[in-house]
């Protein structure tokens, strides 16, 4: 108990009552108040005279509170006991309830504190009251002027005694300590699970279409369904029999939706109406179970996304070692479902025309996976969406949403399948067919895991491409392809029609930044009408001169679309593009694994009149290195590889130089102009014997 507390308590309790006030500190011996030798029937004061007295115990400790009044019982049973703790506990009512308290008072929470002690001491018939105090306060002197007042206000609280129903002696047990400490509910429940006293705070009685007053008479199985009913009775039970403090959650439906309660379940122990009972105080935790629900979620997802991304790395990982788009997609789908978190998982490839045919699958969801590959069965409802769109797309409740074939929507429900996502598998902008995963969980494919599945498309579709890349690189057969192609929307074609001039591919490539290059060689016209020409056709986005003669040119062009891009996309090399009069032949090579239709399919799209003219085996020499440096020497003049020695060995090429042009020129007793000349001549030699293996071989 703080001074200030104790000090304004007995300041309002001295003017509002009749009685001498005895105050004692807190370390003070109690055994000196009670009396040295024996405890005596009376409560001494410090003067000795002997005076019944009615005790208000300060306490704040539960363990203090209780030894305090089994002292005052042992002592006495006649004078009524106050627990009037400064600011209080569950712990410290429930003390009070056992130790046999006749009442249990919060000032704090008190309209009239001092008028609800002088009420509980008329009740008990006690002619005087004396106040122990708990800090260092000396004893008040009488204020009899205030008695007529106290007397009257006695008066009127014994006439309301006699009007109310009696529960015998246990009635100052919980007298009005009900719902004290706990915000919301409190009950008095017999052995038999009858209500006998109800208490509900204003805030929580709205909830309810039956009132506290209406509550008292009813039996747990009146109020709550069977088995709910049964559970806290069982907890009544347990806490009668071992005469123990229980604690119990239950779920209580309200007009507000269900809410859930945590009670503190405290043993009486003088009997009600013949019966043992207990106080059941309960507060409302309803937000406090939604915050741990909450936070069990994000854990919960937190965990999933976590083995996710390992699944996911780990299939990314074994993507690095196969040698064939087959295997590359059996591996994912097997991966995929030996996880828990998945039951099924397909690949099917993109064809053309936004049509997909199936290709491989795995997982426990048997009957859905014998739907997929059922003819007849629709199974792209949610993968052509993410082909048409580009992006990733997610399914949930599958066995109730009507835009899912009935089939699958059967399968679902038979296999336990709830959610799914189809994922675009795809390398620069070319989509190479779609990966479906389904999973039994209702919340599936999150935010986070829909990112992880973005990159495995990506990854998938990337080592597809360098899969057919090495197959073409390492094939000593390959087949080359000839297209013809009438009629093209782009720059080459239009020009060659307007200008009766002849196109030929020079080389293209993509940069860094997804750019696609080409370099082109025109006939028949000059540079300055190349360039015009470009400069106003939408598909270029530069254009600039690389080598102007009398009626040809060769410029470097950037573009928007190419189809060029689309077959190199698809594991084909470009041989040759040559556009004559608006009309195209287009050889391309690609290795013997390859899906031809695929190609062509790929071609079609950005021409839309293309014909596969020709199919050819091709068989590819084979070089030793010993051969290919034979081949560059022969190519190179005695100036220039002397050139390219002193330069090389005189750390030319070294960042930062270790010798300069002059150095070189100067050790070969040429100017530095001819040892440039020498140098790039040299270079170009060896370059272009570099990128002419290198291209019969890609």
């Amino acid at each position: 108990m703080t001074a200030s507390h104790s000090s304004s308590f007995e300041t309002r309790l001295r003017e509002a009552t009749p009685f001498d006030v005895q105050s004692v500190s807190p370390a003070a011996d109690f055994e000196a108040v009670l009396g040295s030798e024996t405890v005596a029937p009376e409560i001494r004061n410090e003067d000795g005279a002997n005076e019944p007295v009615a005790v208000t115990l300060e306490f704040e400790c539960p363990e203090r509170t209780t030894a305090v009044l089994e002292r005052i019982n042992d002592a006495t049973s006649s004078i009524p006991t106050i627990v009037v703790p400064p600011s209080g506990s569950e712990a410290l009512a429930a003390a009070a309830v056992r130790a046999d308290a006749d009442d249990y008072v919060r000032p704090d929470r008190e309209e009239n504190p001092v008028e609800r002690i002088i009420e509980t001491v008329d009740s008990s018939r006690a002619e005087d009251a004396v106040e122990l105090h708990t800090d260092e306060s000396t004893a008040g002197a009488s204020i009899a002027e205030t008695a007529a007042e106290t007397s009257t206000k006695g008066a009127s609280t014994a006439e309301k005694t006699a009007d109310e129903s009696t529960h015998g002696a246990a009635e100052n047990e919980y007298h009005q300590v009900l719902a004290n400490e706990l915000p919301d509910e409190a009950f008095v429940i017999t052995a038999d699970g009858t209500y006998v006293e109800a208490s509900v705070r204003p805030g929580a009685a709205d909830l309810y279409t039956v009132s506290s007053d209406e509550l008292t008479g009813n039996q747990l199985e009146d109020v709550f369904a069977a088995d709910m009913a049964s559970k806290l009775q069982t907890c009544i039970d347990r806490t009668l029999a071992t005469d123990d403090i229980q604690s119990i959650e239950y779920g209580v439906k309200t007009i507000d939706g269900d809410r859930r309660y945590e009670a503190r379940v405290v043993p009486i122990n003088e009997r009600i109406e013949g019966q043992r009972a207990v106080v059941w105080l309960a507060r409302d935790i309803t937000e406090r179970v939604e915050r741990e629900r909450e936070l069990r979620s994000r854990q919960n997802q937190l965990e999933t996304l976590n083995k996710i991304n390992a699944v996911v790395g780990q299939v990314i990982e074994t993507l690095v070692e196969a040698h064939s788009r087959e295997t590359i997609e059996h591996k994912v789908c097997d991966q995929l479902v030996d996880s828990e978190l998945y039951c099924g998982s397909w690949i099917a490839e993109h064809t053309g025309e936004r049509s997909l045919a199936y290709r491989t699958g795995a997982g426990s969801a048997k009957t859905y996976l014998e739907y997929v590959t059922d003819a007849t069965v629709d199974h792209g409802w949610l993968a052509r969406r993410a082909v048409q769109t580009g992006t990733i797309q997610t399914q949930t409740a599958i066995s109730e949403t009507e835009t899912v074939p009935d089939q699958l929507q059967d399968g679902a429900r038979e296999d336990g399948v709830r959610s799914a996502i189809a994922v675009p598998i795809s390398h620069n902008e070319s989509i190479y067919g779609v990966l479906t995963v389904l999973s039994d969980r209702a919340e599936a494919f999150s935010e986070g895991e829909r990112a992880g599945f973005g990159l495995l498309g990506e990854t998938i579709g990337f080592t597809i491409m360098a899969v057919r890349n090495r197959q073409l690189l390492f094939a000593d057969t390959v087949i080359e392809l000839e297209f013809r192609i009438d009629d093209g929307d782009t720059f080459s074609f239009g020009l060659s029609r307007e200008y009766d001039c002849t196109c030929s591919l020079e080389w293209a490539g993509t940069t860094s930044d997804g750019h696609t290059v080409q370099y082109v060689t025109v006939e028949g016209i000059g540079c300055e009408t190349v360039l015009e020409a470009a400069a106003a056709h939408e598909s270029i986005e530069e254009c600039r001169r690389i080598h102007d003669g009398n009626d040809s040119c060769t410029v470097e062009m950037s573009l928007s679309k190419s189809g060029v891009r689309a077959l190199a996309n698809h594991g084909a090399t470009i041989r040759e593009i040559t556009v004559e009069n608006g009309v195209g032949t287009c050889l391309v090579e690609v290795s013997q694994s390859a899906d031809v239709r695929e190609i062509a399919d790929a071609l079609t799209v950005i021409y839309d009149d293309t014909e596969l003219v020709a199919r050819r085996e091709v068989d590819r020499p084979v070089r030793t290195a010993a051969e290919r440096c034979n081949r560059i020497l022969d190519q190179l003049t005695d100036r220039q590889l002397t050139t390219l020695r002193l330069a090389y060995y005189g750390g030319f090429f070294e960042w930062p130089r270790e010798s300069t042009g002059e150095d070189v020129a100067e050790a070969m007793g040429v100017s530095p102009p001819t040892m440039h000349q020498h140098l790039r001549k040299g270079l170009k030699s060896v370059l272009s014997e570099f990128f002419e293996i290198t291209e019969e071989r890609s």
